[in-house]
């Protein structure tokens, strides 16, 4: 177990030198009061038969047998709620967990250990199922590991969001952000104000026929997030970013100017919508920000506010509704101010907590909101000096959009440059001064999807960065290791290879070692 490739790494390796080796009669064997322990083992047996062919049986009668793999869900276990042992024998594998969560993370790491094969998804020959015997004991550094994905610059499907959550848990993330409106699209469905799907979600950055999700689409994504102990975070923005709402929606409307070079002439009849709407704003499809807000002075839009929070507290099952806040550089403070208090007054009411941008530490903070730093320190000291909790997701370091280097031909640098090491080493209690790790609620890397069309281009921009930022989110500053996190990568690029994953090359990883 000394060459191991665990990504993120564990906090305590012992190898005992010996290997256990998955044959075609190997069972499960369950231990523990709870209906997930079902769901969990039926997740690892689908992982090993897609390559094995075996179809490994649950037991839950007997006692384990030789060659058992025990699940066992222990709650007096002293591992922390997402933590996790396993007890690798010649004999058998152990893992033990005080929480579903847990056990779901370490068949994470069970699955890094056995040979790369075992990501390809139809049957392969000729490889000894075996992995190297040991003790590993491990535990997350912060309980928020995030990633988010901007659906409103351009649409993605349902199938490539769980691609993503699949992705992002096979590196024990527990969090997606979905970013779901912006000036470009409107994504989710709202039954009580249709157009905002019907023309908001008309179109994106470039043009294009957009997209949304419907409601249904939206609980089958959490459902299917759950299911692998992802919390989905809804993110409305506002009072910025809405140009999507304005052209939906005149009442909403102040009177904005969409800028000239990207608007799209609302065609109402063509969209089905009945009447025209002479306060409306046209569509957009660049990637100018800051030009669009919410009409703040009119009740009409707090009531939109209530309807959109209401709905999708409904279908969110998570403690979280993001409401943006950023870059809203045209609503005055005066009225900034009092917009964000009532929103959050609003995600309140509907039993949820808040989490805004850095910029809503201008207002008062609701106690349990939550302040994302990206951009200003001094916004998230603010927010520390409220009483809340900060998720750490700076531009310069864990902004999965940016390009990796001047030659790189997705993304954008307005913040920075961002290769591997840069993703990979920098600390978040050191980010900014005052904000210490009992401050720090997490880590989060978004990708914005300014330029990013697909689902190839998508795993581009986020392989190798998203498991630097997945190792600082779960392992302690102490522990992290440049050197040995570069030898971790190699064998990682060939699951990737094998699974069809598109990644950055980084000149910085020897690769074809």
């Amino acid at each position: 177990m000394t060459d191991y490739a665990i990504i993120p790494q564990p906090i305590s390796v012992v190898g005992t030198g010996d290997s256990f080796e998955l044959v075609e009669n190997t069972q499960i064997h369950l231990v523990g009061d709870s209906a997930q322990l079902t769901q969990i083992s039926a997740y690892l047996q689908q992982l090993i038969q897609n390559a094995t062919s075996f179809d490994l049986q649950t037991n839950t009668e007997t006692e384990p047998g030789e060659g058992a793999i025990v699940l066992a869900l222990d709650p007096s276990l002293s591992v922390g709620n997402e933590g996790y042992q396993l007890d690798i024998t010649k004999q058998s594998i152990k893992l033990s967990a005080s929480s579903e969560a847990g056990l779901f993370f370490g068949i994470q790491t069970l699955r890094q250990l056995f040979p790369a094969e075992l990501e390809i998804k139809s049957q392969v020959s000729g490889v000894k199922w075996r992995i190297p015997t040991g003790i590993i004991t491990d535990s997350p550094e912060y309980a928020y590991r995030g990633a988010m994905l901007d659906v409103a610059r351009h649409f993605f499907s349902v199938e490539d969001v769980k691609h993503y959550i699949d992705l992002l848990a096979f590196y024990k993330m527990n969090m997606l952000h979905l970013h779901l409106s912006d000036d470009q699209g409107w994504r989710i469905e709202i039954k009580s104000w249709p157009n905002l799907t019907t023309i908001g979600g008309s179109t994106q950055v470039g043009g294009g026929k957009g997209g949304f999700y419907t409601q249904e689409q939206y609980k089958d994504i959490v459902a299917y997030a759950q299911e692998r102990f992802i919390t989905i975070i809804p993110e409305i923005d506002m009072p910025g970013h809405t140009n999507s709402a304005l052209a939906s929606y005149g009442e909403l409307n102040p009177g904005i100017t969409v800028p000239k070079e990207h608007s799209v002439k609302v065609d109402r009849a063509a969209l089905g919508v009945e009447g025209l709407d002479p306060l409306a704003s046209e569509l957009y499809t660049g990637i100018v920000v800051g030009f669009s807000t919410l009409a703040t002075d009119k009740e009409i839009t707090y009531q939109f506010v209530d309807d959109v929070i209401r709905e999708l507290a409904e279908m969110t099952p998570g403690p979280y509704i993001h409401i943006g806040g950023d870059e809203s550089h045209v609503t005055e403070m005066k009225d900034y101010i009092p917009f964000i208090n009532r929103a959050q007054e609003i995600v309140a009411k509907y039993g949820k907590t808040s989490i805004g941008w850095d910029e809503i530490a201008h207002a008062t903070l609701l106690p349990g909101s939550v302040a994302q730093y990206w951009a200003v320190a001094e916004n998230a000291k603010m927010a520390v000096d409220q009483g809340a909790q900060v998720i750490m997701s700076p531009a310069t370091k864990a902004y999965l959009d940016m390009q990796y280097d001047s030659t790189t031909v997705l993304g954008l640098h307005w913040a920075a440059y961002i290769e591997l090491d840069s993703a990979y080493n920098w600390e978040p209690t050191a980010m900014v001064d005052g904000i210490g790790k009992s401050n720090i609620l997490g880590i989060e890397a978004p990708l914005w999807t300014e330029t990013i069309t697909n689902r190839s281009e998508l795993e581009y921009m986020v392989f190798p960065r998203i498991t630097a930022i997945a190792e600082i989110a779960w392992v302690p500053k102490e522990s992290k290791d440049w050197d040995s996190y570069k030898k971790r990568l190699i064998d990682h690029g060939k699951r990737w290879e094998l699974m069809g994953i598109n990644y950055y090359k980084s000149p910085l990883v020897d690769w074809g070692k």
